[in-house]
């Protein structure tokens, strides 16, 4: 091993960076340069005698470059970069105490802005002559389990105790391999991200993050610099990692719009598209790709051009959050998709629901349904080569929960054949099969209608009553998506029956909910 005299290592903020010989100066015309490593002894740098790996990716955010032989690498870079490297199948990453991945360097001699609300970087100073990422061995399986959040969204600190005792209580111990969260970490006090990163370490897995519209600085013009403060805590917006058989790309698809605090904002890939078309290069036409965003891609403007990208791969899926109501999307040539089969685009539940609103548990936990009649909570997403599947879980409640049924608990005789009978399948789409039957009689398919989930609306309306619930208002009810409806049958006698409805979705997923109802 080399003597600090030798070989001394710079730590900013975020990954240390290996430099050997002088830094070079800032202002200079840069190349970042350094070398891929297998980590043999895991201290999460590169040693002497440790090997070089070859043909692993290497980015600026624009650029993708891949490593020779000897597993070096160069690049490219001005005062405002950030290096990373693509994981490979088979090596992870260090991550920090926090289970944060470190898969990057931030170049930034000058620091961020002076001034801003919340810290950006500090000045990191001229870039090191040699940039090293040391990647130890990690054998990933062809099958594997993923959870993942939509918005988190804490607007206070209280909210990230909800967080933990809602959701995170029951994830810890998952069987997933990471986790991730697509967007609106917090909910502009981009102080949270701290005391945000500290709880979801609990879980004990690799967590990556994805960056959403209410996790920008604000107190700036250019959109360039509206993630300083989360480059400093999370590093790229934009990046991409490799985990067994799947190739995963992290979005930014959020553009600010530039006048200061205002937080107007729209969707747009811009810049990212040049990064995502040099990645891709690398990817192997049948592998699954999978992108996550925060705003949903039907949002976003030059969605077109990354559809240009995708046309000839078969193996597609992506993720957004952003709506906190949950809605299965398959993208064909109306859409502009321009791949063989439809594109299916999740537009994902929020692990915050109604942004932590409604009235609170006996726990005093917050209900925090969506507007869309959807229970906050997560997914698990299963992949295995180029399948996936998604097994939505209602936070707190049994994992077979997957619906509810409204139907009047006494109905009269002679009113039966008029009442309605309402299923919100929460984590339903339009390929899902719905089918209800009253005590012994056949089964009968549903029909698919948006409207307003009754139980919800029932919620809502119970807060202009005489006695309101505790708790911070819910939002306005909207139409949801997944919902179907029919009407009981006739013939029905007095006496009480169970109607019992099953659900079978888009991977093949059976689920069954039951409610009694007394006919008069």
């Amino acid at each position: 091993m080399r003597t600090p005299t030798t070989r001394w290592t710079t730590c900013f903020v975020v990954l240390c960076a290996a430099a050997m010989g002088p830094a070079v100066p800032a202002g200079a015309d840069l190349t970042a340069q350094g070398t891929v490593c297998l980590d043999e002894n895991g201290n999460g740098v590169c040693d002497a005698g440790e090997s070089g790996l070859p043909n692993v990716g290497v980015s600026n955010g624009r650029d993708v470059v891949v490593t020779d032989a000897k597993g070096q690498y160069a690049l490219t870079v001005d005062e405002d970069d950030i290096v990373f490297v693509i994981k490979p199948r088979n090596y992870m990453t260090p991550v920090s105490d926090r289970n944060l991945p470190r898969f990057y360097y931030i170049h930034k001699p000058k620091g961020s802005p002076e001034g801003l609300k919340y810290p950006g970087v500090a000045p990191t100073g001229p870039l090191p002559k040699s940039i090293d990422f040391a990647l130890r061995p990690h054998l990933e399986a062809d099958q594997f389990d993923v959870v993942v959040f939509g918005d988190t969204q804490p607007s206070r600190e209280e909210n990230i105790d909800h967080l933990a005792h809602d959701v995170l209580a029951e994830v810890i111990g998952t069987s997933a391999v990471f986790g991730v969260t697509l967007g609106d970490i917090v909910s502009n006090h981009l102080n949270l991200f701290e005391p945000y990163t500290a709880v979801m370490s609990t879980v004990g897995i690799p967590w990556y993050n994805v960056l959403g519209n209410h996790d920008e600085n604000y107190d700036v013009s250019p959109d360039e610099l509206a993630d300083e403060t989360w480059e400093r805590v999370f590093g790229p917006a934009t990046y991409s990692f490799n985990w067994g058989p799947v190739h995963f790309v992290v979005l930014d698809n959020v553009e600010y719009d530039g006048q200061e605090n205002d937080r107007k904002y729209h969707s747009e890939l811009g810049r990212h598209l040049t990064f995502v078309e040099n990645d891709l290069k690398l990817v192997p036409r049948d592998q699954l790709v999978v992108l996550m965003m925060h705003i949903p891609i039907i949002e976003t403007v030059d969605r077109a051009q990354l559809f240009d990208l995708l046309k000839d791969r078969p193996h597609t899926f992506s993720l957004s959050a952003h709506w906190h109501r949950q809605k299965h999307v398959f993208l064909g040539a109306a859409d502009g998709w321009k791949g063989d089969r439809p594109h299916h685009h999740l537009i994902h539940v929020t692990a915050c629901g109604s942004w932590w609103l409604g009235a609170p548990d006996e726990f005093g936990l917050p209900h925090a349904t969506m507007s869309d009649g959807a229970p906050n909570g997560y997914s698990i997403i299963t992949f295995s080569g180029t399948d996936y599947r998604v097994r939505y879980k209602a936070a707190r409640r049994p994992a077979d929960e997957q619906m509810s049924i409204w139907v009047p608990s006494v109905v009269k005789q002679a009113d039966a054949t008029e009442t309605e009978v309402v299923v919100n399948v929460y984590a339903g789409s339009e390929r899902s099969k719905v089918e209800a039957r009253v005590g012994e009689r056949p089964w009968t398919p549903l029909e698919r209608v948006e409207r307003v989930d009754p139980y919800f609306a029932a919620a809502k309306a119970s807060e202009k009553s005489e006695n309101p619930p505790n708790g911070r208002p819910l939002p306005a009810p909207a139409k949801s998506h997944h919902v179907w409806m029919t009407k009981l049958p006739s013939g029905l006698a007095t006496g009480t029956y169970v109607i019992e409805v099953r659900t079978t979705d888009v991977f093949g997923q059976t689920y069954t909910a039951r409610r009694v109802l007394r006919v008069e």
